[in-house]
């Protein structure tokens, strides 16, 4: 079977690795400029092409003229595998393999279509993280047919991290099933995407800036937006004595302290393991782990008339 790799991030690129590894013809590499939070770069995936003399393209469109020479270049494909592609890729593309293209999502299809699903996932508090492979339809967002599907379980001390590496690991292996599967029978399916509205959650991307700590909320709440804002995105953020800070790591605080204190204000604090316990609207938080956003240095609270807040 001739297959074609389609996206960016390491995901894509361990799916790459297995499937050089398990002797597929990997006839192609498509990449696009890659985003911050990234492990893998574009030059990552050029070297890759280069050492293994496949033919690779950097994709400033994926309906440009440069791309239709280099699809036309390639000649027939069964199967392409893409993931984290920045474009929604048009049925003119589509209709170039014979099989199609699947696409790996880290959403529950049809629920938590579009971007930044495991944050908002996180945020909202699911009890799992859905993952999977599915058939794109050209022009459209995150729908067609579901060949594999998997789940992370979560909890309230889940990190985006956690779910990253999960996928990074798991997504490799459930394309080589799905391409296993589509082998014997290309119509395959596993489940058929319902297209009933209320069926369906759209998620929209998340900027850094949207990890700004309201300390008025809930405990419970700062601590899911720090979990879903951590590594590999930029942090969830606040301010102290003017200056801005990342929170890196944090627990939940259950004592039956009856207390008053502005929320943000520090209760208590440990000097040598530089841990601080914070009172939210409702509840309190350990946090960990504070480094300051200017130099990446560690943040150590001393009193308790510290607070943290907007600047």
């Amino acid at each position: 079977m001739k297959v074609l790799i389609i996206g960016r991030s390491e995901l894509i690129f361990n799916t790459l690795l297995l499937a050089i590894k398990s002797k597929l013809n990997v006839v192609g590499i498509v990449t696009a400029i890659d985003a911050p939070e990234y492990e893998k770069s574009a030059d990552d995936f050029c070297k890759f092409a280069e050492e293994n003399d496949i033919p690779f393209l950097l994709s400033k469109g994926i309906s440009s003229n440069e791309a239709k020479l280099f699809f036309k270049t390639i000649g027939s494909v069964d199967l392409g595998l893409s993931a984290n592609f920045p474009e929604i890729i048009p049925k003119s593309i589509i209709d170039l393999f014979s099989i199609g293209i699947l696409n790996a999502h880290g959403g529950d299809l049809p629920r938590y279509k579009g971007n930044a699903c495991q944050a908002w996932a996180i945020i909202n508090g699911e009890k799992r993280i859905g993952l999977c492979i599915h058939k794109m339809v050209g022009g459209e967002l995150d729908n067609g047919d579901i060949i594999e599907r998997d789940y992370y379980e979560t909890s309230i001390e889940t990190k985006i991290g956690d779910v990253w590496e999960w996928m990074n690991k798991r997504t490799p292996h459930m394309f080589l099933s799905a391409i296993k599967k589509l082998s014997v029978n290309p119509d395959y399916v596993l489940t058929t995407q319902s297209q009933c509205p209320k069926d369906s959650l759209r998620c929209y991307p998340r900027k850094p800036e949207d990890g700004k700590i309201d300390w008025s909320k809930s405990a419970e709440d700062i601590l899911r937006l720090i979990n879903a804002s951590g590594a590999p995105y930029a942090g969830a953020f606040s301010y102290i004595d003017g200056e801005k800070v990342i929170i890196l790591d944090a627990t939940l605080i259950l004592d039956d302290e009856q207390f008053f204190a502005i929320p943000g204000q520090a209760t208590s604090f440990d000097r040598l393991g530089g841990t601080v316990v914070v009172a939210c609207g409702n509840g309190k938080l350990s946090l960990n782990k504070i480094i300051k956003a200017k130099d990446k240095s560690i943040l150590k609270i001393n009193s308790t008339r510290k607070r943290f807040c907007s600047p």
